[in-house]
C-alpha cells in the first residue's frame, strides 16, 4: 500500500485550518510508518485530495481514470463557508455545487467531527462519509515549555502580571472577530492577541470596521508560527473561540494540548465531545463571554485543564495515523 498525498499548491492553504490538516497528515503517516509521497509522478495505490481547487479536481479524475482509489477530505461546508469572505453568503449556493462535486469524486470521504459528517450527508453525495478528527501533536504543545512562554511573554513585552486571552484564526465574521473585538472594549484590563491574517481585499465590510475601530488592548501580530504561538498557548489565560460555525477547529485541540483554559461559543458542532464546567466553558452572547473570561482568569469557574487535555490526549496524531491506514486499507480491499 502507497499513498499519494496531493499537495500541490500546497502554499496556498499553509496559513488555514486546511493546510495544518495536510501537514499533520503527513506526521500521522509517519508515525504510523504507512508508505506514502507527496509525487504524484510516483508509483501509488491511493490518492488523499485535500483541497477544493481545480488542480485537486483533476488529480482525483485522472486517478479514477486510471482505477486509483481515492478519498477526499470533507473540511469545508456551504454552511463554515457563509459569513466569511466578502459576498460569501451570495456566493455559498454555487460554492455547496462545487463541493459536492468533487466530493463525489471519492470513494469515500473523511470529514472531522460527527457534526460535519450529519452537514454532508445532507448533500446527497452518494458516498460514505467517515468522521475522523484532524488531530494534534501532543508533542508540540507542552504546557511546560519555559523557553517557549518566554519567548511569547518577550516577544509581545508582557509584564509579569498581565493577563492575556488569545484567539486564532482568520479575520471572519464566522470566526467572532468582531464580538471579541467588543468584548475588548469592556475589558481593558486584559490583553487580547488574535494570531492570524486574512488579506485585507477580501474582508467584509462589518469586519473591516470592526478592525479599524478595536482598541488598544487588541494586539493583531498576523500569522505567526513556531515557539511564539506555542508559548502563547502554553501561557495565556484563557483561549477564547468564539466561532459560529467550524468543521473541527484544529486551534482548538492545540489550546486543550497546550492546557490552556478553553472558552468557546455554545454551538452544535461542540455538542458531542466537549462539555461545559468539565473540559472547557461554553458562552453565547458577548455578556456572557465577559462573565466567563472573568471567572476563568480569577480563577472563580472550573478548573478544566486537565479534562480538556484528555480530549486533546484521545486525537493525538499517533492515533489518528493508526485509524487512517485502517481506513486506506479497507477502501482498497473494496472492489
Amino acid at each position: 500500500m502507497r499513498i499519494l498525498l496531493f499537495n500541490k499548491k500546497q502554499k496556498l492553504y499553509d496559513k488555514s485550518g486546511v493546510g495544518r490538516a495536510m501537514k499533520h497528515q503527513v506526521k500521522a503517516l509517519t508515525e504510523a510508518k504507512i508508505p506514502f509521497t507527496t509525487n504524484e509522478k510516483d508509483d501509488y495505490d491511493l490518492v488523499v485530495i485535500n483541497t477544493i481547487d481545480p488542480s485537486a479536481f483533476r488529480m482525483a479524475r485522472k486517478a479514477r481514470r486510471q482505477g486509483k482509489k481515492v478519498i477526499v477530505y470533507g473540511h469545508s461546508t456551504k454552511e463554515d463557508f457563509m459569513n466569511s469572505f466578502m459576498l460569501s453568503n451570495q456566493i455559498a449556493p454555487f460554492f455547496k455545487i462545487h463541493l459536492k462535486r468533487i466530493y463525489k469524486m471519492g470513494d469515500l470521504v473523511i470529514t472531522p467531527t460527527p457534526y460535519s459528517k450529519k452537514i454532508l450527508d445532507t448533500y446527497g453525495l452518494n458516498r460514505e462519509v467517515v468522521a475522523l478528527s484532524n488531530g494534534v501533536d501532543l508533542a508540540r504543545f507542552n504546557a511546560d515549555n519555559k523557553e517557549k512562554i518566554q519567548k511569547f511573554r518577550e516577544y509581545f513585552k508582557l509584564k509579569p502580571d498581565q493577563k492575556v486571552v488569545m484567539t486564532v484564526g482568520l479575520f471572519l465574521a464566522r470566526k467572532g472577530l468582531h464580538d471579541l473585538i467588543e468584548i475588548a472594549k469592556d475589558r481593558p484590563e486584559y490583553t487580547f492577541i488574535w494570531f492570524g491574517h486574512t488579506p485585507k481585499a477580501v474582508l467584509s465590510r462589518k469586519i473591516k470596521k470592526a478592525i479599524k475601530n478595536k482598541p488598544d488592548n487588541v494586539i493583531m501580530p498576523g500569522y505567526i508560527a513556531g515557539d511564539i504561538i506555542e508559548g502563547a498557548f502554553a501561557n495565556a489565560d484563557v483561549f477564547f473561540f468564539p466561532t459560529y460555525e467550524e468543521t473541527e477547529g484544529i486551534v482548538v485541540l492545540e489550546a486543550l494540548a497546550s492546557k490552556c483554559p478553553l472558552l468557546i461559543r455554545d454551538i452544535p458542532i461542540y455538542e458531542e465531545w466537549l462539555t461545559h464546567g468539565v473540559n472547557c466553558h461554553k458562552g453565547k452572547t458577548n455578556e456572557e463571554f465577559k462573565a466567563l473570561l472573568d471567572d476563568i482568569i480569577t480563577k472563580k469557574a472550573a478548573d478544566t485543564r486537565e479534562a480538556g487535555y484528555k480530549v486533546a490526549a484521545e486525537r493525538d496524531i499517533k492515533e489518528i495515523g493508526k485509524k487512517l491506514g485502517e481506513i486506506y486499507r479497507r477502501v482498497l480491499e473494496e472492489k
